[in-house]
């Protein structure tokens, strides 16, 4: 059971997890039940998500500097809160490329691939939650691997999403608008998987 001083690092991970788990499930809401005609109060409503992902980052940032031991190394606290955070920023780019590109309807396979993040999302964030006892590392070994199978599930779907694109349209400005988004949900999915490689690198150098 980590100090009081050390439960600071655990919970600021998984507090900034939540933030990415809201937000995750906003973009699912949103793609859900998609009207376009709100797309600009989504966003902020999104924004609000990711700037709370990014003051969680902040405290972190502050406390290392401050800190004189720390229950992990310092930089490898540092990674962890910076790909957090990137998972927020990820979830909103993927809104923002619907404000941008002015998208009026949406596929089944964009909805789907929300709902697969909402999924990385929260697995990330159980790991999180086990990272307190990364000295008895098998519970963390075990999630690391379901988030990369999780990634790998995200990547075939990419692929299938780019594939089918031209079932919707022929329209060469809406195929590259929508093979942009795709990118982008799947940095959504990537970017979980780089916090479970940062715990995974955790626990190499601690047990």
């Amino acid at each position: 059971m980590a100090s009081k001083p050390d439960r600071f690092y655990f919970e600021n991970f998984v507090s900034a997890a939540e933030c990415c788990c809201n937000a995750a499930k906003y973009l699912e809401t949103c793609l859900t039940h998609y009207d376009h005609r709100e797309i600009e109060t989504m966003l902020q409503k999104m924004h609000a998500y990711e700037h709370e992902a990014d003051a969680i980052k902040h405290q972190m940032s502050s406390a290392l500097a401050k800190a004189f031991v720390t229950p992990i190394d310092r930089e490898d606290l540092a990674e962890i809160s910076q790909n957090i955070d990137e998972v927020a920023d990820c979830i909103e780019e993927v809104l923002q490329r619907f404000y941008v590109d002015r998208i009026e309807v949406v596929t089944q396979e964009a909805i789907e691939f929300s709902r697969q993040i909402v999924v990385c999302c929260n697995l990330m964030r159980n790991l999180l939650i086990e990272l307190n006892n990364f000295k008895r590392p098998q519970k963390l070994h075990e999630m690391i691997v379901a988030l990369n199978h999780l990634e790998e599930n995200c990547d075939h779907l990419y692929l299938k999403a780019t594939h089918d694109i031209k079932n919707y349209t022929f329209n060469v400005l809406t195929i590259l608008f929508w093979r942009e988004i795709y990118d982008h949900l799947e940095k959504c999915a990537d970017a979980c998987e780089h916090v479970g490689d940062c715990v995974e690198t955790i626990v190499m150098k601690n047990t």
